[in-house]
């Protein structure tokens, strides 16, 4: 079970609640969708953006004081229209509702210039029908579905004698998305089963020379749209168009007007203060009769900006298959990794691209977001298991490896898979010297012979942990260790012996603590060898230790069980010997075959703290073991009674033993051909 829910697959459940919250789109990720795309519209494309002949007139703070009053008297709307047509206007559009009548009587001087010159005159929608709304200039296919685009109850249309004389008449709503902005707009309402031009349609219908749009819908909304003489407008379902803010408009004060108009369409609107309300756009609060500049234009110059309706099964199909594919790579740290950045990039800049070369909105906002969640999930599982796979090398090694050892192997795990490898270690074995007095000291007292055996390890430990050693066990009263493993360490054999002549020292220190409480004082004798073996994790899957096995961990073994007889502390095998004997005094004791071995192996001790006159004594006892491989007793012995007491006495065990082994081959029936090898006859 701790496997499943440390599996990287597990991230599967955070990629099928995304998915989940993709699919139902809440208010938060549609508008988090909608903000991105704002990004990509108001950004300056490579796409060309021709200008159109459309201007805008804004009735200003100036203008109001030199006109004097707001509103205006309808005589000086008459006034402006006919300025404008001065001007060479080609259809003027005034994105004023006028939907009350003139205090200062003079609708009819409006009236009269409305019918001498094209003008198109806005409503707006609402809740009921203030005045007659002109009746739609609009042909409409399959009308049962109207019910099925944007719908108002009523309209707020201009006094009868402007609303019937005006060339036109458009709607100037606006459908703010679910955050209040405006992006898209509808170009056309339904009001009670009628179908209403928004201002943009209704000035290209006047501005063509059109009697009527035509409009087919079906039930999901929208199907087509036309103006016969401009053309197929297309548009989503609700009729609607998104706008792109990088239309170039022409602006002017009604203060400061052009020489020329081209024959444009100028659309007069407020920008006093106080007077009209901007309204929220993705550029920005723009005034009505901007936006209206904007919608008009993104229609003359035919750009579609497309967000069909099966994008966002794109979408979610693409996310599917990139955080499925996510989840594989994660198994591989660095190549799942960098396929996120691909991902990632490749989405961002795919969108970027099939936008500002297409104008197709393609949302790699919440595939960003989610991918990295995934990912998140995926990776952060991978470092929980890292963590706990650390955590417990650390439990596992802290008690008989450095701490820097320690770390090394929880930067790297890998170290300790099950399973074992050949390389060549330096394996050291200890045994207490004199355990039987002190267990007949405690007698029954099992728990002090408990703690005073916890303390001596204790010491000995910390020794080979100080020298990045690794304590494969304790046996019994006996410690095994090795160096080379499971880091590599060069000088694995001079390790191997600076920490047995340290543990001496500590051993002495040990001695004196327990000897002022009473204790009898310990001994120990060691054993160091080093040989190529095979070290690693065995055992099974539910339980294993690291530890190494071979024939050279069974002679360091022997080695350690040899350090009595021939009474020194120290036993090292040849190859330890060979490897530190530029750094440590070393002596070589005798040629040896270990119980259950045919062939002999050389056998060292070392010294600690040697002297100049150590040299001297050295070169004697190299001829003292060479006069008895010779079988030349005499010589041999009188050398040894030379050596005693050389070395600061630390030899003369072994001297004593030599003497008695001497005696005993003397009296032996010998081969000519003696190898010299001494085979041993207990462990």
């Amino acid at each position: 079970m701790k496997k499943l829910i440390l599996s990287p697959w597990t991230a599967i459940i955070t990629l099928s609640i995304l998915l989940l919250i993709r699919t139902i789109d809440p208010s938060l990720v549609e508008s988090v969708r909608l903000r991105y795309f704002d990004t990509l519209i108001s950004q300056p494309r490579h796409t060309e953006t021709h200008p159109t002949n459309v201007y805008t007139v804004d009735i200003t703070d100036k203008s109001l004081e030199k006109l004097g009053q707001w509103p205006l008297p309808r005589g000086e709307f008459a006034k402006i229209i006919k300025e404008l047509y001065d001007r060479q206007a080609g259809l003027v559009v005034l994105n004023i509702t006028l939907s009350n009548y003139d205090r200062m009587k003079q609708d009819g001087i409006l009236e009269a210039v409305l019918k001498e010159y094209p003008v198109i005159l806005t409503s707006v929608p609402h809740d009921k029908n203030i005045n007659n709304p002109r009746n739609p200039a609009a042909n409409v296919i399959n009308s049962q579905y109207a019910g099925m685009i944007v719908q108002y109850k009523g309209i707020i249309a201009n006094i009868p004698q402007l609303e019937q004389t005006a060339a036109g008449v458009g709607i100037v709503n606006t459908l703010p998305e679910i955050d209040g902005v405006n992006r898209r707009a509808p170009l056309i309402i339904s009001v009670e089963g009628k179908l209403y031009p928004s201002l943009s349609m209704e000035i290209l219908r006047i501005a063509a020379g059109d009697p009527a749009f035509q409009v087919k819908l079906n039930e999901n909304g929208v199907e087509k749209m036309r103006i016969p003489k401009f053309g197929p407008i297309q548009t989503d379902n609700l009729g609607r168009i998104w706008i792109d803010w990088q239309q170039q408009v022409n602006n002017f004060s009604l203060d400061k007007l052009p020489k020329t108009f081209d024959n444009g369409i100028v659309i007069l609107g407020t920008t006093a203060a106080g007077i009209s309300n901007p309204l929220p756009t993705s550029i920005g609060a723009q005034y009505p009769h901007y936006v209206q500049a904007k919608i008009l234009s993104t229609m003359i110059n035919g750009v579609v900006i497309k967000r069909p309706d099966y994008s966002d099964g794109i979408e979610i199909l693409v996310f599917l298959v990139s955080g499925v594919l996510l989840l594989f790579l994660t198994r591989y740290t660095y190549v799942g990794l960098l396929s996120y950045g691909i991902l990632i990039g490749g989405v961002v800049i795919g969108s970027w691209y099939s936008f500002t070369n297409f104008l197709f909105l393609f949302d790699s906002t919440y595939f960003a977001f989610g991918t990295t969640l995934v990912a998140l999930h995926a990776y952060g599982i991978k470092f929980i298991s890292e963590y706990l796979q650390k955590q417990q090398i650390k439990k596992q090694f802290s008690t008989y490896l450095s701490p820097a050892m320690v770390e090394k192997l929880q930067k790297n795990p890998e170290l300790l898979q099950l399973g074992g490898e050949r390389r060549e270690l330096s394996i050291m074995f200890t045994d207490v010297r004199g355990f039987t007095t002190i267990s007949e000291h405690y007698g029954s007292d099992v728990e002090g012979l408990t703690k005073i055996m916890n303390r001596y390890m204790t010491a000995m430990t910390a020794k080979i942990i100080e020298n990045n050693g690794t304590l494969d066990k304790y046996i019994g009263d006996a410690q095994m260790a090795f160096w080379n493993a499971p880091l590599d360490d060069a000088d694995h054999a001079k390790h191997a012996v600076k920490t047995a002549l340290e543990m001496m020292g500590s051993l002495d220190e040990f001695n004196k603590e327990i000897a002022a409480e009473g204790i009898p004082a310990f001994g120990m004798g060691l054993g160091i060898n080093s040989a190529q073996v095979v070290v690693g994790n065995m055992g099974s899957d539910q339980r294993f230790d690291y530890t190494c096995l071979g024939d050279g961990v069974n002679l360091a073994s022997r080695l350690e069980g040899q350090s009595k007889p021939y009474g020194v502390k120290i036993v090292l095998g040849p190859l330890t010997a060979k490897q530190v004997a530029d750094e440590y005094f070393v002596l070589e004791l005798d040629c040896l075959a270990v119980k259950g071995k045919t062939e002999g192996v050389n056998i060292y001790t070392v010294l600690d703290n040697p002297k100049p006159e150590y040299k001297i004594a050295k070169e004697l006892h190299e001829i003292m073991l060479v006069y008895y491989r010779e079988q030349n007793w005499d010589r041999a012995l009188e050398i040894i009674n030379q050596l005693k007491e050389e070395f600061n006495g630390e030899m003369n065990k072994y001297y004593e033993m030599m003497e008695e082994r001497i005696s005993e081959l003397r009296v032996s029936t010998l081969d000519t051909n003696w190898d010299g090898v001494f085979r041993a006859n207990s462990k």
